[in-house]
């Protein structure tokens, strides 16, 4: 046998506890309380090949916890010491597409006689449909009861027997004895159901939901295939001995419009076949109603297209201490309607969309709430995502290793179709420890943040609360904030307080909308590029306005190029001296006249312009250039054509490099455009002007009674 050899400490966020197998210090306790503990395969012993760190679509690296796995082939192993008492495993792999085998698995040297069966079956989905999404999803979980019990410090190795596997993480549990059968309930077996799962056990389950109207449905150890999704149930528990033992082998559990509610289900697991993602089948755990004051609590949810898509009445809804793993699309959507639901103590794993998601579709979503979940690998979108509804708050969440189309948090105007209720009350956003997430999106060519509010569809006008934010590895920025449909529309009544940002790869704040937001206590160290980018997009859409609340720290400096994107790791380009500093920079101004907004005279197209307000002098425009910078020179620029006649415009310099106090460089003066010469002015700054907030004040125009400029440019050379 060749000998183990060490790959090296624990460097990723564990996706039970976090276990620190090096230096590495544990996370904030944000996320929920689970019955396990997870150990990363790139902290343990092997003979195998480590892979990544990646963060690239569509490699298996990146789809991995901690973004490294480790790969092994035929006789070659992974071996984890034992971080607690257990007696359980569970194993989040990957095999090549098209492969199957075995592992065999050995504890403390000796091997087991039972084998963990691994297969690409659940994996490599393929959404073409989708923008931006290329062949995903290439991992899935295998668990074996171990049929012994071992100890903090004991190994359990894992072995291929031929097929090459990537191991990524390793979950240790105690699992309890199995529970009994509860006194008056009805079991399913004495319906006919059959616990070897030959047989079809579809009609002994409806008979015996039928039977124990108002009590409870007892489904004892065993498995059980049901062949087609149940409906009616109402008014009933259904219970198992516990997710390890009770197994209900279908790709369509519960599928009803409607129901009375007061429905429990609890304590089994409910594992399908779903291998490929089709959007109009209703290949989920449940879809639909489970009616007003229902619970889900204690399920192990695997191979489904989504767990739980809910719509039409589950008022105060309760889905607790849950694991829902390898879904094709959504863990969790909450589809319209939503009242007083509550999701907590989850843990989500290698979901093909959004792990949890409030979709405010035909009617808003309100007074719901994600609340102490772990979330770990959504590999086409979001870690948590909220798209309108009223009211909604998101605490206390643990979401890592995002991957393409994705955020850990999205709080989005985004509607996909109507009707839809947009983001309304008070959006709360609290206590959320946020790790490795965010990456490229590839229909924008640009990163989404850590923490995106997204003014997709429609101006946010809620008030949105995001506090005591800790953010940790982001490859790209930690909070973003845009118009992801490309129409600017205004991102407003934001405030970020208490955050923690450590380590994001390109910048803190990376604002692409107009609109504003308050900052205060944001601390931040190792930021990769710059403090903040601040480009609107699209470049005429209008600025969005950072407010200093106090107590920031660590990210002062602004991206100085809009015309680039910050690189992870890139330090703040020197500008060019030849470059127009004002090009693509916000604008704002006093006024304007119709569509001639003041983003237009920074837009490098001399052919539009900036006009304000009418018979109404002074009139100012005002360019954030990013940063404070030795400015000796203006070209100002009307349109070229030979329709605009000549004329003077009077115009005072004024510059400031905090946005509030503004000093005079230049005074008053008139300057000649004329089409003859091109409609440019040029204006020479004194030697000692450092500004970053550029201001021209206009008090007289000879051509028209307003300020005009269809470019304003500043340079560093004279």
């Amino acid at each position: 046998m060749t000998a183990l050899t060490s790959v090296g400490a624990a460097v990723a966020l564990a996706a039970g506890t976090l276990v620190a197998l090096g230096s590495v210090p544990a996370q904030a306790a944000a996320g929920a309380t689970l019955p396990f503990t997870s150990v990363e395969a790139e902290s343990a012993t092997t003979t195998g090949t480590r892979i990544g760190p990646d963060y690239t679509q569509g490699s298996l690296a990146s789809e991995a916890s901690g973004r490294q796995a480790v790969r092994i082939t035929a006789g070659q192993r992974v071996e984890f010491t034992v971080p607690r008492t257990a007696n359980a495993l569970n194993l989040a792999y990957s095999v090549p597409d098209g492969q199957s085998g075995t592992l065999n698995v050995y504890v403390n040297g000796t091997r087991l006689s039972r084998t963990l069966a691994v297969t690409s079956k659940y994996s490599y989905v393929d959404t073409g449909w989708i923008a931006g999404s290329r062949t995903h999803h290439f991992y899935d979980n295998a668990r074996l009861l171990l049929g012994q019990t071992v100890q903090p410090g004991d190994k359990v190795a894992v072995e291929s027997t031929g097929t090459q596997v990537t191991v990524d993480v390793a979950d240790f549990e105690q699992v309890a004895a199995a529970a009994g059968q509860p006194a008056g309930s009805v079991s399913v077996t004495s319906r006919g159901a059959d616990p070897s799962g030959q047989g079809d056990s579809t009609q002994a389950f409806r008979d015996a939901i039928a039977a124990a109207q108002g009590g409870t449905v007892w489904i004892p150890p065993g498995d059980y295939r049901i062949t087609s999704s149940l409906s009616g149930v109402q008014n009933v528990t259904l219970q198992g001995a516990g997710s390890w033992y009770s197994v209900v082998h279908t790709s369509r559990f519960i599928d009803q419009s409607s129901s009375a509610g007061n429905v429990r289900i609890r304590d089994f697991a409910v594992i399908g076949e779903v291998t490929e993602r089709v959007d109009s089948n209703p290949d989920n755990f449940v879809n639909g109603s489970l009616g007003p004051g229902s619970s889900v609590s204690g399920m192990w949810i695997q191979h489904l297209k989504v767990g739980l898509w809910l719509t039409g009445n589950n008022d105060n809804l309760v889905v607790e201490n849950n694991r829902i793993l390898d879904t094709t699309a959504d863990g969790l959507n909450l589809n319209g309607n939503a009242r007083g639901v509550r999701v907590r103590n989850n843990f989500l794993r290698n979901q093909g969309d959004d792990a949890l998601a409030m979709w405010s579709l035909y009617a808003p979503d309100t007074n719901s709430s994600f609340d102490n979940n772990t979330i770990t690998q959504p590999n086409l979108a979001n870690g948590i995502a909220v798209y309108g509804g009223t009211d909604i708050a998101v605490r206390n969440n643990l979401v890592s290793d995002t991957n393409a189309l994705g955020s850990g948090i999205a709080i989005s105007n985004q509607k996909f179709l109507d009707p839809f209720s947009p983001l309304a009350g008070t959006i709360t956003v609290d206590g959320n420890t946020l790790v490795r997430t965010g990456a490229i999106n590839p229909n924008w060519n640009h990163p989404m943040g850590a923490l995106r509010v997204d003014s997709y569809d429609s101006a946010i006008n809620a008030t949105v609360n995001i506090t005591n934010t800790t953010v940790t590895d982001s490859p790209y920025s930690a909070f973003e904030f845009v118009s992801g449909g490309g129409q600017g529309y205004p991102v407003r009544g934001v405030t970020v307080s208490g955050a923690t940002v450590r380590n994001t790869g390109t910048v803190v704040v990376q604002a692409e909308a107009q609109g504003a937001a308050t900052f205060r206590d944001v601390t931040a160290t190792q930021v990769g590029a710059a403090g903040v980018y601040n480009c609107p997009y699209p470049a005429n859409s209008g600025a969005f306005t950072l407010t200093d609340g106090g107590g920031n720290s660590g990210w002062s400096s602004t991206w100085s190029d809009c015309s680039t994107w910050p690189q992870p790791g890139q330090s703040n380009p020197q500008p060019d001296p030849n470059r127009n500093l004002a090009k693509g920079r916000p604008a704002t101004a006093t006024g304007s006249q119709d569509v001639y907004t003041p983003g237009k005279a920074v837009d490098g197209d001399a052919n539009s312009y900036w006009e304000s307000a009418n018979n109404a002098f002074p009139q100012s425009l005002t360019v954030d250039l990013g940063s404070t910078y030795a400015v000796r020179r203006l070209v100002l620029k009307l349109p070229p054509s030979s329709a605009w006649g000549a004329r003077t415009e009077t115009v005072t310099v004024l510059g400031s490099t905090d946005g509030s106090s503004f000093s005079t460089v230049v005074g008053a003066q008139g300057y000649r455009f004329d089409p003859a010469t091109g409609n440019t002015a040029t204006v020479t700054l004194p030697a000692s002007t450092n500004l970053r907030h550029l201001r021209l004040t206009v008090t007289g125009n000879t051509g028209w009674p307003a300020g005009q400029f269809s470019e304003v440019e500043a340079y560093l050379t004279s």
